[in-house]
C-alpha cells in the first residue's frame, strides 16, 4: 500500500511565497494529476514531494511517514523528467539498470527487471543503443523503464510528453495510462496541458498562484467548476464569459438590449442579495445551431454571433463571433469582455463565413454562474 499525504504546505524563495497551504491526499494506487499555467507551482510542489526542494511548512507523508527531512534516495520514489536526464555515454539497458546497481542488486535481479520493463515498453530490440540513437519517444520510453524498474511506492512526473511532437503526445498518453492500469502504482503527474490532465487523471488539482484551486474527477470539474479560473482553464476551447447582473428576481446578460434569465433557471433559485458585477459563462460545446434537437424542450438562452472567423476541423467547426442578442444589438457593455470574440464549438461542416450572423442557443442548464469574485454561484 502506497499513500501520499500534503498537509498545510508552504515553500516561499526569500520573501515570495509560491506554494500557499496545499492540502491533497493520494489513494493508494491512484493516479492524480497537477494541472495549471506557467508559474501556478506545480512543479515546485512535486520537487518538494520528490525531495528535490526543501519544505517551508507543513507535512509530507508517504505511507504515514513524514518525509520532510529525507534525502530524495531515501524516499523510495521514481520521477520521470521533461528532458529525460538519460546519461548519454550508457546504453539503455544501463541508463535502466543505472538505480539498481547503486543499490547493489544482483547481475541476475538487474537483468531481469530491465528485461521485463524493456518487454513492457518496446524496448528489447533498443538495449544496447545510446541515447542519441533514439527518437523522443524512445528516450521517453527509457525514462519510464528507468523508473518501473525500481519498483518505488510513488511515480513522479514532470511534464514528461511537453517536449514530443502532437501525434506522438497522444500515444505517449496511452502508453501511462496503459503502464498505470497494468501497475497499479500511485502517481503525482504535472502539465500544463488540460487535455492530458483530462485524459490521464483519476483526479484533478488545478493549481492557480500557488494554491490548489479545485480538486476532483476531470468530469466533475468540468461540468461543476468551482471557480471562473478553473472554468476558463478546464475545456478546449475555453469558456465564453460575459457579463451579468444578478439579482434575486433576474439573471441580465449585459448589453444595448439585456438579455433576462430566470435565475431558477441556471440553478440560483432561493438566492438573496445581488451581484451587478458577476459573469455568465457558456461553454463553445454548449452553442448549439438555433432550432437543434438537442435543445429541443429545454429552456434557451437565445444569442447570435457576428462571425469574425471560420475553423473547420472536420468532425467539428469552430465558428468566432461577437455576441449580439437575436435582434442584433450588442450584447455586453463597451468595458465588457464580450465585446470581444466568442466562439462556437459546432458539430460538423458549418456553411457560415465571416460577416454572415449566426443564430445560436444554449440550455439554460449548461450556463455557469459566477460572483464578482470569482466563485461559482448557485447549484
Amino acid at each position: 500500500m502506497s499513500t501520499l499525504t500534503l498537509r498545510g504546505l508552504r515553500k516561499s524563495y526569500g520573501d515570495t511565497p509560491v506554494i500557499h497551504g496545499v492540502e491533497l491526499d493520494v489513494a493508494d494506487g491512484e493516479f492524480v494529476v497537477l494541472v495549471g499555467p506557467s508559474g501556478c507551482g506545480k512543479s515546485t510542489l512535486l520537487r518538494m514531494v520528490a525531495g528535490l526542494e526543501t519544505v517551508g511548512e507543513g507535512r509530507i507523508e508517504i505511507d504515514g511517514r513524514l518525509v520532510n527531512d529525507l534525502e530524495p534516495r531515501d524516499r523510495d520514489v521514481a520521477m520521470v523528467f521533461q528532458n529525460y536526464a538519460l546519461y548519454p555515454h550508457m546504453t539503455v539497458f544501463d541508463n535502466m539498470a543505472y538505480g539498481l546497481k547503486i543499490r547493489g542488486q544482483s547481475k541476475d535481479r538487474i537483468r531481469a527487471r530491465v528485461d521485463e520493463a524493456a518487454a513492457m515498453l518496446g524496448l528489447g530490440d533498443l538495449l544496447n543503443r545510446k541515447p542519441q540513437a533514439l527518437s523522443g519517444g524512445q528516450r521517453q520510453r527509457v525514462a519510464m523503464g528507468r523508473a518501473i524498474v525500481r519498483e518505488p511506492k510513488l511515480f513522479l512526473f514532470d511534464e514528461p510528453l511537453s517536449n514530443l511532437d502532437a501525434k506522438l503526445r497522444v500515444q505517449m498518453r496511452l502508453e501511462i495510462k496503459r503502464l498505470h492500469q497494468r501497475l497499479g502504482v500511485t502517481s503525482l503527474y504535472v502539465t500544463h496541458d488540460q487535455v492530458e490532465a483530462m485524459t490521464l487523471a483519476d483526479r484533478l488539482v488545478v493549481m492557480h498562484g500557488g494554491r490548489a484551486e479545485q480538486i476532483g474527477r476531470p468530469l466533475d470539474l468540468y461540468l461543476r467548476p468551482a471557480t471562473r479560473f478553473v472554468a476558463g482553464f478546464i475545456g478546449s476551447p475555453a469558456m465564453n464569459f460575459m457579463p451579468a447582473a444578478i439579482a434575486a428576481d433576474a439573471v441580465l446578460v449585459q448589453g444595448d438590449r439585456p438579455i433576462r434569465i430566470d435565475p431558477a433557471a441556471v440553478g440560483l433559485g432561493g438566492m438573496t442579495g445581488d451581484d451587478k458585477n458577476g459573469v455568465l459563462g457558456i461553454r463553445p460545446e454548449d452553442l448549439h445551431r438555433a432550432g437543434a434537437t438537442v435543445l429541443q424542450g429545454a429552456a434557451t438562452l437565445d444569442i447570435a454571433l457576428d462571425v469574425a472567423a471560420v475553423e473547420p476541423l472536420g468532425a467539428d467547426t469552430l465558428i468566432h463571433g461577437r455576441p449580439c442578442s437575436p435582434c442584433g444589438a450588442a450584447l455586453a457593455d463597451p468595458a465588457g469582455e464580450a465585446r470581444g470574440l466568442m466562439t462556437a464549438r459546432l458539430a460538423g461542416p458549418v456553411d457560415a463565413i465571416a460577416g454572415s450572423r449566426l443564430p445560436l442557443q444554449a440550455r439554460l442548464d449548461r450556463l455557469h454562474v459566477f460572483g464578482a469574485d470569482g466563485r461559482r454561484l448557485g447549484a
